[in-house]
């Protein structure tokens, strides 16, 4: 069953994408931008203290690629995350996703946008403990309105995707540190995603689970040319990545 026929439609079309530089990716196919930012302020404000987090950002992230945000502590890297996918507002600026400004949803709008198109990968997990790995995984469809026998069926097949359809009927505290967040990926991924955002998802692991979920990502973005964005302060995280932004004070620093 297609995503179209599993979701109700939504009131909004995504715009043409806007035209490409020319890059190409593994496939063979042309490289478009599904990510645009333009000038980006973000400002938080607490009295009379002003910490301005976005000075001017600029940022565009093609289609298929695994890009690595890095920087320092208190950088930004979170925030351009939360404003790029919609979590959070922003001063001035615009962020353009798959040709759609993000200024053009509302609320509502762009809540069903991330539960078509966009699947999140946390640190802290955000898995419900008293339900099973496979009822975490099946909620974003069902909140979408797909129909349960259906988003089961998708839960199940995302688990195995990752290696875990053993492990379908266990509760987080039952599984690992690795094995949870190979569910939330799973969740992430149930929905297939054009846009997979990923904040320090190997924070909580210890190395040898680090390296199983690297490689499941990178295995992931490769075969099914999914975009991956990552903030990580780690290293090894960014190597496998293709492509690394550096943040510093709320700018980009580098980007290579």
């Amino acid at each position: 069953m297609s995503r179209s026929e599993s979701s109700p439609a939504l009131d909004w079309q995504i715009q043409p994408e806007e035209e490409s530089d020319g890059l190409v990716g593994e496939s063979g196919e042309e490289r478009r931008p599904i990510v645009v930012a333009k000038q980006i302020h973000k400002t938080f404000r607490n009295g009379e203290i002003e910490v301005h987090a976005l000075r001017g950002v600029d940022l565009t992230i093609e289609t298929g690629e695994m890009v690595a945000i890095m920087g320092p502590s208190g950088c930004g890297k979170t925030t351009l995350l939360n404003t790029l996918s919609g979590l959070d507002s922003f001063d001035d600026g615009e962020v353009t996703i798959e040709g759609t400004p993000l200024a053009e949803m509302n609320d509502r709008k762009r809540t069903e946008y991330r539960a078509r198109r966009m699947g999140f990968v946390f640190q802290s997990f955000n898995l419900l403990p008293v339900i099973s790995a496979v009822e975490n995984v099946e909620m974003p469809l069902l909140v979408s309105g797909v129909r349960p026998a259906q988003a089961r069926k998708q839960a199940l097949e995302s688990l195995d995707s990752v290696g875990l359809s053993d492990r379908a009927s266990h509760r987080p505290m039952q599984l690992s540190g690795g094995q949870i967040q190979r569910v939330t990926i799973a969740r992430a991924l149930v929905n297939s995603p054009a846009l997979v955002w990923a904040d320090e998802p190997t924070g909580n692991l210890d190395v040898g689970s680090s390296t199983d979920v690297l490689g499941l990502m990178q295995r992931l973005n490769r075969e099914r040319e999914q975009t991956f964005v990552i903030v990580t302060h780690d290293p090894q995280v960014a190597g496998l990545c293709e492509r690394i932004v550096r943040m510093k004070d709320g700018e980009i620093a580098a980007d290579e």
